[in-house]
């Protein structure tokens, strides 16, 4: 049989109600009391029991993750800084990574507190439920929940815009996903409508389709417009994972960063690998992106009125892997 409130009481001295307040932080529990319970309770393994404390509460302390995929870095990084930031909010992180109706439902069962959605599917139609949802992915007015939106068009856009002010002329970018994928499609349009803009013009090679958005597909795309007789002088990735494979296939065919091509990759995340360039990088960062979700989560479960739509604004960090060729600025 585990410890107790009891238990605890009993080995400090106090009343079963005083222990309860002092686990809970309650300030009418004097603090060096508070330390008192709290430490014999560490002593003797006391773990709290959540589900009578929700029963009292309403509440479970736990949040549910519909997670899209455990593969890519930006993901993994990404989760990982919500569960931190939640954590330090007291909060119990649960992850699914069924399709969203059947994860809903799930959390549903388990009478979490609210539930955050990665949504690449860009779902329109309300959920069936008895929690407050909130997405990440493209904020719009048809969206059935309100939505952190990290603007990814104008991520490339400013990425685009950034390398044309530097002399380049000719751009490709790696990343237009050959499946649907509405979040890399956000990604292409702002690439397109840049580059349009500045009439540079479109060709065959100057966006590139992949099948996923591993270090592999952005190892083959790279091969692949490298065996074109003028390879553009600059690219923009998709993705933190396949920049690692855009970046092989450069070096395997003896060229240099940035002197013979320049990099922007997207995803503004802490390096995890050690490049021989550092990476310039496009988005917004993920310690902005967790403090946001975990803010709206809060005001949620308080019953407290949020934006429906939320656009954090993208930062272009730029490093070594961008020259500026003549005529640049």
């Amino acid at each position: 049989m585990g410890v107790t409130i009891k238990d605890i009481a009993k080995a400090a001295d106090v009343s079963y109600s005083t222990v309860s307040k002092a686990l809970r932080d309650s300030p009418l529990v004097k603090e060096p009391t508070k330390q008192k319970i709290i430490e014999i309770a560490h002593q003797l393994g006391y773990q709290p029991n959540v589900a009578a404390r929700s029963l009292v509460s309403k509440k479970s302390h736990t949040i549910g993750v519909v997670w899209p995929t455990i593969e890519r870095v930006t993901h993994s990084a990404l989760v990982t800084g919500l569960n931190k930031r939640l954590e330090e909010l007291s909060y119990t992180t649960l992850i699914s990574i069924n399709e969203m109706e059947c994860a809903i439902n799930t959390f549903n069962r388990y009478q979490v507190d609210a539930i955050v959605a990665f949504d690449e599917k860009n779902s329109r139609e309300p959920a069936n439920s008895t929690v407050p949802i909130v997405t990440y992915g493209i904020a719009h007015k048809d969206a059935p929940f309100p939505t952190v939106d990290v603007n990814r068009k104008q991520a490339i856009r400013t990425a685009v815009e950034h390398l044309i002010n530097i002399g380049h002329q000719s751009i490709s970018y790696i990343g237009d996903m050959v499946q649907e994928d509405h979040l890399q499609e956000e990604k292409v349009e702002g690439f397109r409508q840049a580059i349009t803009e500045a009439e540079l013009g479109l060709s065959s090679t100057s966006i590139m389709e992949v099948t996923d958005l591993e270090s592999y597909d952005g190892y083959e795309a790279m091969k692949k417009l490298l065996k074109e007789p003028d390879h553009p002088t600059a690219i923009i990735s998709g993705s933190h994972d396949l920049s690692k494979g855009i970046l092989r296939a450069i070096h395997e065919n003896g060229l240099s960063i940035p002197d013979d091509i320049s990099i922007i990759s997207y995803d503004n995340i802490p390096a995890t690998e050690t490049f021989e360039v550092p990476l310039s990088t496009v988005g917004v960062p993920l310690d902005i992106i967790t403090e946001k979700l975990s803010e709206v989560l809060i005001a949620l479960i308080n019953e407290e009125e949020v934006n429906h739509s939320i656009y954090l604004k993208p930062e272009l960090n730029i490093t070594q892997s961008c020259a500026t060729l003549n005529g640049g600025k």
